[in-house]
């Protein structure tokens, strides 16, 4: 299985033969510095970059070094939900929950656009994805999802506001935002 890190146009412009998806290994160790990079692996799944990449050009300057976007991170149980939770507890921070189905159009057509969404509260906010049908149905009707999508902010194991994706993208994104900030204020 391949790693793949999206790189934004900055660290892309420092050597053009280098696609946008680039598997981390290709790199030379003077592009990146390998310490600041982690990366967890779920089984079946594709590589999820937790650390950020830090590049200098030529010129000695330090380029942007924010992802272009951030993998949602699988939940395939109800005990991973539950680990999940801990963690964001323990840490003290919230968690966005995104419950799609695989035959959902607006799942499949919003998940880019929220992805973008986490790179930019990445990674003070880590984001997950559940697939309802592939969980029990214990654990959806204990979030409360009866539509899909639907976006979820917890913290302190707790449903704190949510928002219901059956409209344009673009509105679905900017109320996730505003959930977000709201949750930051108090």
């Amino acid at each position: 299985m391949s790693e793949i890190v999206n790189l934004s146009p900055s660290l892309r412009s420092l050597n053009p033969k280098i696609s946008p998806l680039v598997p981390p290994r290709q790199l030379s160790s003077s592009f990146y510095q390998q310490p600041r990079l982690k990366f967890l692996s779920f089984p079946g799944k594709s590589i999820l970059a937790t650390g950020r990449v830090r590049a200098i050009d030529a010129r000695r300057q330090e380029v942007d070094d924010s992802p272009v976007s951030v993998e949602l991170g699988p939940i395939s149980s109800e005990s991973h939900f539950d680990e999940v939770m801990e963690e964001a507890q323990r840490v003290d921070e919230s968690v966005v929950i995104v419950w799609m189905a695989a035959w959902c159009r607006k799942c499949i057509y919003l998940r880019p656009k929220l992805e973008k969404l986490a790179a930019e509260f990445y990674p003070r906010l880590r984001f997950y994805h559940v697939d309802v049908n592939a969980v029990p149905y214990k654990l959806v009707s204990r979030a409360g999802v009866t539509k899909m999508p639907t976006i979820q902010l917890w913290r302190d194991n707790q449903k704190q506001a949510e928002v219901i994706g059956g409209h344009k993208a673009h509105f679905v994104v900017n109320e996730v935002r505003e959930m977000i900030e709201n949750d930051s204020i108090t």
